[in-house]
């Protein structure tokens, strides 16, 4: 196409498409809400992910790129290939508190209002179902094998408590801890012990002084998940996850090194033995073109979405694997505002919000938005 933007009638007729899907979209989006899923156990929501795309026109590839949960479903032959990323995995006892039912019914339904277009807009519409963001790296195995090559461009969409075109996410690294020692009676004959419980208590300890010492975007902290089994027992094993963050993978891996120290004090300190072990590739920090998220955020507001003022930023910290994709190819992530406050993602406050009608209104607009940015990125390209 020639235009300079999208041709209303096309953009007329996504939204078509979108609406008439609503009672499908929705009632998709309240299903993975009432059966969470943990990472790359998504067995239900990426079946019903697959189902719905397959049935709007998509080939669908189920448990593809090695991961039983994956999902792979295209439509269109045009030459603006265009990702749309659908997540749907859960967060242990919180369920979807952080919306990811939100996030795959949008991505379906912005599958759904291309597929009749794609081709007079000449495109290729992928929408990849994704599983285990929280914590398992499924975007970054998937980017390894394959998933993204080609593409043009990446986008998703992300329920919060406040509306944004662009996520500053943070680069992270996520792993396990395990301290080894003796065990003895802890009244009877302490001096035989090596308690493993005193390592990971020294660690804890240094790495509240470290928070001092770093900068303002640099988090690490973590749970204890095992630290003994009777009172009257030296422990002899203790374990831990860790998450460290930083701005860029730079920083990343220069505090992840001071942090590791800490571990390593906590190992000399007590005489136990220190295991370390990633849980997940790390994670990248999130670089949003800023030309795509303005026709998002253009898009969005054209729809009755409302942004905050210039100059005031959400806050950082969180972290997305879509990060790693954003380093290779232009990727959007922008946050759909569910008008919760106080509540915020990761509460279970927060998981009761994402199926209100405030959330119900969010899987449309955030299907259409991310369908009309794609649009416009087709005929700009």
């Amino acid at each position: 196409m020639t235009e300079t933007t999208t041709p209303s009638r096309l953009k007329h007729d996504i939204a078509a498409r979108i609406r008439a899907a609503k009672p499908d979209l929705i009632a998709l989006s309240h299903r993975i809400h009432a059966h969470p899923e943990l990472a790359f156990e998504e067995t239900l929501a990426s079946e019903w992910v697959a189902e719905a795309l397959a049935s709007g026109g998509f080939t669908v590839e189920h448990g593809c790129y090695d991961l039983p949960t994956a999902v792979r479903a295209t439509v269109g032959t045009g030459p603006c290939h265009i990702v749309v990323c659908a997540e749907y995995d859960a967060l242990p006892e919180m369920g979807h508190a952080c919306g990811h039912n939100i996030i795959a019914a949008a991505a379906v339904g912005a599958g759904l209002g291309l597929a009749p277009v794609a081709d007079e807009l000449g495109l290729t519409v992928t929408v990849l179902g994704t599983p285990a963001e929280e914590g398992g790296g499924g975007k970054v195995l998937m980017l390894d094998r394959g998933a993204f090559d080609g593409a043009d461009a990446a986008m998703m969409v992300h329920p919060a408590a406040q509306e944004t075109a662009t996520l500053r996410g943070s680069a992270v690294s996520v792993f396990d801890v395990t301290y080894r020692g003796r065990p003895a009676h802890a009244g009877a004959h302490p001096e035989h012990g090596v308690n493993a419980a005193d390592a990971m208590t020294i660690a804890q300890v240094a790495t509240g002084l470290l928070r001092q010492q770093t900068r303002d975007a640099d988090r690490f902290h973590g749970i204890v998940t095992g630290g003994g089994l009777a009172a009257n027992v030296i422990p002899d094993e203790t374990t831990a996850n860790w998450i460290v963050r930083s701005d860029s993978l730079t920083n990343l891996s220069t505090l992840k090194e001071r942090v590791l120290a800490c571990f390593e004090a906590g190992a000399v300190g007590s005489g136990c033995e220190l295991t370390i072990q990633p849980s997940c590739p790390d994670y990248a920090d999130l670089v949003p073109d800023p030309d795509m998220a303005a026709l998002y955020q253009a898009n969005a507001e054209a729809l009755g979405r409302r942004f905050p003022a210039a100059g005031v930023d959400p806050p950082a910290g969180a972290a997305t694997d879509m990060g790693n994709v954003s380093h290779q190819i232009p990727t959007i992530h922008p946050m759909l505002g569910l008008d919760c406050s106080p509540a915020v993602n990761h509460q279970p406050e927060f998981a009761a919000a994402c199926i209100t009608p405030t959330a119900d209104r969010a899987v449309l607009d955030g299907a259409t938005a991310l369908a009309w940015t794609a649009a416009d990125i087709a005929t700009h390209h």
